[in-house]
């Protein structure tokens, strides 16, 4: 098998065969995919039937969005290594409607929240309230209590809302009024933030970025994609009803929990466990940024590879999977340096040229 690995600047994608493994997620516009061999049967007919599954959604998923293909890899792997992911675009290029077709061809419950300035942490993780009928206090349930919220513009709120998501991202429940209350599973946070309009907004803070297991940034399409987009309204498609596109549930919650079993039992050599952690500790080195990659991006990066591996069919990470992952894993996670930023340098540019410096294990 030949996987692509990331590249700092890497082309417009083009047609994939959707039966062939799904390119990787990028912090920028992904590449396009090499030749690929067919998975090797795991042994576990639950986990091949998964992955079958899982990589069928990306089928389903194209019958209303073009051309998307690595958000929806990042996506789920994501849900297979219990992390989240923060979509970066410019409006109208099909965030929401992403998800939520996912959602559906997951066969997973999604709930959305427009995230604004005067928006209270008890709007999302629900509150306590007194009701009537019975002359008792209970428990109302907030959006967050789903599979996929999709946290739209989540940049436009307060830190302390946005703060209201990490104990949910990090622990998989929310505790209110000194109650911790569990959130159902799978629990994936899709965050979504505007790139090019910045005023009245509240960057989110390093600890958040970093809770983030992945960012990618979806591009505007390309002109045969866009063709593509303006064609289907033209004959018809409503992206308010998926199920007239023919959306239809190919995968559930099972093939989820077989698939990030599988993953877990995905073999990593210690030397290409060194290969990570020479990475992350390449970033700290960098005299270009401030902040480097912390342990727990070493270990993210860990989690992306693996499910990468699962996904194209092998039960081992190999170092180019690391290098397939590491932009839209660790790009998110660093920070420049007043005097790059004014040079013109970019994140994207010093992580490639740290894992560029790293030697790949052979």
């Amino acid at each position: 098998m030949s996987d692509t690995p990331l590249n700092p600047t890497p082309p417009a994608p083009t047609g994939t065969p959707y039966d062939a493994p799904p390119p990787a997620p990028a912090a920028q516009t992904p590449p396009t995919p090499g030749p690929q061999d067919p998975p090797t049967p795991s042994g576990d007919p639950r986990a091949d039937r998964a992955r079958e599954a899982l990589l069928a959604v990306r089928r389903e998923v194209a019958k209303a969005v073009v051309g998307q293909d690595a958000a929806v890899s990042g996506i789920i792997i994501c849900l297979l290594a219990r992390g989240h992911i923060l979509l970066e675009g410019v409006p109208g290029t099909a965030k929401t409607l992403l998800v939520r077709t996912l959602a559906q061809a997951l066969s997973v419950d999604t709930k959305r929240v427009q995230f604004t300035p005067d928006l209270m942490p008890g709007d999302i993780t629900g509150s306590v309230i007194f009701d009537a009928h019975t002359s008792d206090f209970v428990f109302r349930e907030g959006p967050v209590f789903t599979n996929l919220l999709l946290a739209d513009e989540i940049n436009r709120t307060p830190p302390k809302t946005q703060a209201s998501l990490l104990e949910a991202m990090e622990e998989r429940q929310v505790t209110v009024e000194g109650t911790p209350r569990a959130l159902p599973a799978p629990f994936l946070v899709a965050a979504t933030q505007n790139p090019v309009e910045y005023e009245g907004t509240y960057p989110l803070p390093e600890a958040q970025l970093d809770r983030f297991l992945l960012k990618v940034v979806l591009e505007v399409p390309p002109r045969e994609a866009e063709i593509e987009v303006v064609q289907r309204h033209a004959r018809g498609f409503d992206p308010r009803d998926l199920a007239a596109a023919g959306v239809r549930a190919v995968a559930g919650p099972d093939d989820l929990a077989a698939g990030a079993a599988a993953v877990r039992s995905v073999q990593v050599a210690p030397d290409v466990a060194a290969y990570i952690v020479d990475i992350a500790r390449a970033t700290r080195q960098a005299p270009s940024l401030s902040l480097g990659v912390s342990p727990r991006g070493a270990t993210a990066l860990l989690a992306t590879a693996r499910a990468w591996a699962w996904m194209n069919g092998r039960a081992y990470v190999t170092p180019d999977d690391v290098k397939a992952l590491a932009q839209a894993t660790l790009a998110h996670r660093l920070a420049l340096r007043a005097e790059a930023e004014l040079e013109g340098v970019s994140v994207e540019s010093v992580l490639a040229s740290a894992v560029g410096s790293v030697p790949v294990p052979r």
